[in-house]
Parts: structure tokens; C-alpha cells; sequence
């Protein structure tokens, strides 16, 4: 409905005919249309279901549980919570906090912004459900994998010293209020701002992702990114680095990518160095932990995606 929706519009009432500049307009109003729906929906029912959940719930529950199960438990966490890697440093400061292992802590960081609910259902829609699994299982793995590796280094030692001595005291006691226009206004709020925090990101992904499909040729692409070398696995990590956008934002632009011809090794690789890697997170990362944690962290990341991105090459292109 949303390419019939993009048909009428640019073509039937603007009048604008099959061209370059025709095919760009079409798939952004089709994205633009297709994201902000899906995303309203998703906001709204996960906020909706996470009215009564109180941060104290589910720091007391990470830490009462054993290694494996605590490790599961925050990178589950990570992956259906919609927080880029700004709000996900304020919950890093939280489990500091309540004396959560660290190795617990940074599988969350990696997990939450690489994936959420909001991604997996868009990128379910617009790329397929097999790749999206493909996108999660990896992701997840990788950030579980990270808690384990980064753990081994005693990354305690790099956290800024204000972190440990932050001690924000027993959340003060709420009434719960159960009503269905409590949960609908706690919900509604969070619509508003998530909304407000990414339209901007939403909007310029799917204008890249527009100006790729009407005017990038398939022949460029095809020859410079398209091979699935291990090299072009490695541009695309570097490329994503100095962006910066959230796992939504990133869709539109994997989506025209992956239809121009580009290995979908080498997709993942900068989807997931785009989400996470990011030259911007790694400036807000330094504000809780020191440098060599911060090029630990990212190395691992970096070298995570390119295998990653070499690994599905080799499974989808032999």
C-alpha cells in the first residue's frame, strides 16, 4: 500500500514521469511513509507495554541472575529498547552503579543501538524476513560475544573514576498507576520523543537512500562494491564510521544498496558500523570511559562487522 501510496502521489497528482529525479521522489515518499508508520505503531505498543517498568526492575534483576543468564538478559535488553547510543550511556552509568559486571554492561552498549524493535520489523518489511534474522543473529551474537572478550582486558580499570563514585540512591517509590490512560499517556510520550529525536536521522537516511536509487548506476556500484572482496568489506566499515544514525535511519539506505547490487556481507558490515561505530558514539563513550577501553571497544567492533561482512560474502556469493 505505501508503493501504491508513492505511485498516486508523484506520478498520478504531481505528474512527475519515470525518470531519475521521478524514481528518487518515489522512493522517498514511499519510505518517508513506510518508516514513520511503522515506527509510530512500534513506539507506541512497546511503550505502552513498558508503562510500569521501573529502571531499579530491571537493574535488581541483572544483577541477581548468574553470568550466562545476566549476559542474555541485557543484550535481550539492548535489542528491544529503542536508545541510540546517547540515551544508552545514562542505563551504562546505571549498571556501573549497581555494581553490574562490566563484561554485562557492554553487551548491552553494543547491542542497543545496533538493534530494536523498531528496526527489526521496518527492515522485515522493506528487505525481507531472512535477511532480517540474518541482521539480529549476528548482531546479537556479536554483542554477546563483545561482554565475554572485552571482559577478559579487567575493563574496570578504564571506566572514569566519577562513574564508580556516582551513587544514585533507591528510586523513589511510585504508586503504580494501572489505569489504561496512564499506560496511554506514558506511551504517547515516548511516541513524541523518539519521534522528535530521529525524524531528522529518518528523513536524511531516506534521502541518501532516494538519490542512490535514482541516480547511482549499477554498473559503479556493481564494480567498486559489489565484488564482496575482503576489501570492500573493509571500505564499508570505514565509510560508516564518520556517520552517524540509528538502526532505523540506515534502512532505506541498505534497502537501495542491496537492490543496486552490493554483496550482503559487505550491507551488514555498514549497517552495524553506521549503528554502532560511529565517530559521534565514540565521542559520547569518552565521557564514561577512558581511551584505551574506547579503542579496545571499537577494535573489536571494527574487526566483529568486517568478519561478519567476509563471512556472508563467502556463504552468498559461492
Amino acid at each position: 500500500m505505501f508503493e501504491a501510496f508513492a505511485d498516486w502521489l508523484v506520478y498520478d497528482i504531481a505528474g512527475i514521469e519515470s525518470s531519475a529525479f521521478g524514481l528518487a521522489l518515489h522512493f522517498f515518499v514511499m519510505d518517508v511513509t513506510k518508516i514513520f508508520i511503522l515506527i509510530s505503531l512500534v513506539i507506541y505498543i512497546m511503550g505502552f507495554l513498558r508503562a510500569l517498568l521501573r529502571p531499579e526492575r530491571v537493574r535488581d534483576f541483572v544483577r541477581n541472575r548468574g553470568n550466562i543468564t545476566s549476559r542474555l538478559f541485557a543484550v535481550g535488553l539492548g535489542a528491544v529498547t529503542p536508545f541510540c547510543s546517547c540515551s544508552s550511556v545514562p542505563l551504562f552509568i546505571a549498571f556501573v552503579e549497581a555494581r553490574i559486571r562490566l563484561g554485562v554492561t557492554l553487551s548491552f552498549l553494543i547491542a542497543s543501538p545496533m538493534i530494536n524493535e523498531m528496526a527489526v520489523i521496518i527492515l522485515g518489511a522493506v528487505i525481507g524476513w531472512k535477511l532480517t534474522f540474518i541482521y539480529v543473529a549476528t548482531g546479537l551474537t556479536i554483542a554477546f560475544v563483545g561482554g565475554f572478550f572485552l571482559e577478559l582486558f579487567k575493563p574496570e580499570r578504564w571506566v572514569e573514576d566519577y562513574v564508580w563514585q556516582i551513587h544514585m540512591g533507591e528510586t523513589a517509590k511510585l504508586a503504580e498507576d494501572k489505569s489504561l490512560r496512564s499506560r496511554h499517556e506514558f506511551a504517547f510520550g515516548e511516541l513524541k520523543s523518539i519521534v522528535k529525536r530521529i525524524w531528522k536521522y529518518v528523513l536524511i537516511g531516506v534521502g541518501i537512500g532516494s538519490l542512490f536509487h535514482g541516480y547511482l548506476p549499477n554498473d559503479l556500484v556493481a564494480t567498486y562494491a559489489g565484488d564482496g572482496s575482503v576489501l570492500s568489506v573493509i571500505i564499508a566499515v570505514l565509510i560508516g564510521i564518520p556517520l552517524y544514525s540509528d538502526a532505523v535511519s540506515i534502512i532505506p539506505v541498505a534497502e537501495v544498496l542491496l537492490a543496486k547490487g552490493v554483496a550482503l556481507g559487505t550491507v551488514l558490515a555498514f549497517m552495524m558500523a553506521v549503528a554502532t561505530l560511529s565517530l559521534p558514539e565514540m565521542f559520547i563513550l569518552r565521557k564514561v570511559i577512558k581511551v584505551p577501553l574506547l579503542v579496545l571497544f571499537a577494535s573489536y567492533l571494527a574487526v566483529a562487522f568486517i568478519f561478519v561482512g567476509v563471512l556472508f560474502n563467502a556463504i552468498y556469493i559461492n
